[in-house]
């Protein structure tokens, strides 16, 4: 979330700028539109302000990052890092980022087979993986998590406590773990939350939370 600073600051320098897109050394960068990396094509970091970033099935990219937009990764498509502020992230079918994915006010989903190798962050948005996979824990403040079945977490999950005024909030997030969903490590609950967890899945401790098992697909 370190870098989320520094890129709101780039968005306001950004946003006085005319429409600007450059390509060197396979990075593009654009102000005020999309960007397209088409399928089975690599290009290096690729990133707008106020516009999405696509990037095709079985396409390849360094980073992938955009403030008040959001970050599209097609089936089999691969990043280093993916990133934005005010904007979704989803990651198709079998894709694979081999480090943090993260968001701030923004939902993140991950398709069947998707594969994060690093840490998977946001701080308000739903976070959702559909039988997928990430090494380097979850964490929110705001947002409801659901790991779905038969899905798989190292690092165990984090939700934390607001430490600004503007991101409080009453409502209490709900944490689902799915029929033989794995969480492997602690899950720290630092704020008051719904903790669904089927009786079918394996977690690690739990801290800050009363677990309440439930049977069937859904709680």
């Amino acid at each position: 979330m370190r870098r989320l600073a520094t890129i709101l600051i780039l968005s306001a320098f950004a946003l006085g700028l005319p429409w600007l897109a450059a390509a060197r050394n396979g990075d593009i960068d654009k102000v005020n539109g999309a960007v397209r990396v088409e399928a089975g094509q690599q290009a290096g970091d690729v990133s707008t302000v106020n516009g999405a970033v696509h990037v095709g099935n079985g396409a390849s990219v360094h980073k992938a990052s955009t403030v008040n937009g959001s970050v599209e990764l097609g089936e089999k498509a691969q990043a280093s890092e993916v990133g934005t502020v005010n904007g979704a992230i989803s990651l198709g079918g079998d894709s694979h980022v081999s480090g943090e994915v993260s968001a701030v006010n923004g939902s993140i989903r991950l398709a069947h087979g998707a594969d994060i190798g690093g840490k998977l962050d946001n701080v308000n948005g739903a976070i959702v993986l559909d039988d997928a996979h990430v090494a380097g824990g979850i964490s929110t403040v705001n947002g409801d998590i659901t790991v779905g079945a038969n899905s798989r977490v190292e690092g165990g999950i984090l939700v934390e406590k607001s430490s600004s005024w503007f991101n409080w909030s009453s409502r209490k997030p709900t944490i689902v773990i799915g029929p033989h969903a794995v969480v492997q490590g602690t899950l720290d609950f630092r704020r008051k939350v719904v903790l669904n967890v089927s009786d079918s899945a394996q977690i690690g401790p739990v801290k800050g939370a009363a677990v309440v098992k439930f049977s069937g697909a859904n709680p």
